[in-house]
């Protein structure tokens, strides 16, 4: 389960009420439908998660199945009663294994609109980045590792907060465009 925002607007970075050393802290690993009942509350939102479900759809579609993806962003954050605005995007980090058969080159040089993150950031509200994972462990990708946390586990003034990962596999996706519809519904959106 996602924590709820706590009184600065954010995911708290280790769940309430355990030590602050203990295992349930940020990245909080979530099911996409959590991650919309959580998160998907004003139309603006439930607009960005539908850009996420389809480029999730478009990475699927590129034969990519495997890896899971860091979410934050002011997506996370209450940003209309800290900041008095919406979300624009959410940030994502889609950490990846290069199908079988395939390489990371040839990836990109088939599908190079799904690499480019101002056209994912244009179609799908997603500010979108990659690692990839499956190499050898060296002191690059710990250096990668650690830039990612370290910047998503603060806000620009230096707030500690949490993030989300969802798993990539299409198994919640369905469940997670059901839990759309539903919030639409209950938000009195029309299709």
């Amino acid at each position: 389960m996602i924590p709820a925002w706590n009184l600065q607007g954010v995911i708290p970075p280790v769940r309430p009420g355990v030590a602050g050393h203990h295992a349930d802290r940020s990245p909080y690993k979530a099911t996409l439908d959590a991650f919309v009942d959580a998160m998907g509350n004003s139309p603006p939102r439930l607009a960005i998660v539908e850009g996420l479900l389809r480029f999730r759809s478009e990475i699927r579609a590129a034969g990519i199945t495997v890896g899971f993806q860091w979410l934050d962003g002011s997506f996370l954050e209450h940003a209309e009663a800290t900041e008095g605005r919406d979300p624009r995007d959410v940030d994502v980090v889609t950490f990846i294994e290069i199908p079988p058969g395939a390489t990371e080159a040839a990836l990109v040089a088939a599908n190079p609109h799904l690499f480019d993150n101002a056209h994912v950031k244009k179609t799908h509200q997603v500010d979108s980045y990659w690692d990839v994972l499956g190499g050898s462990m060296n002191e690059a990708s710990v250096q990668r590792i650690a830039y990612w946390y370290s910047m998503w586990s603060h806000r620009r003034d230096g707030l500690w907060k949490g993030f989300v990962q969802i798993d990539l596999s299409p198994a919640n996706d369905l469940l997670a465009a059901q839990a759309v519809a539903q919030a639409k519904l209950a938000l009195g959106i029309t299709p």
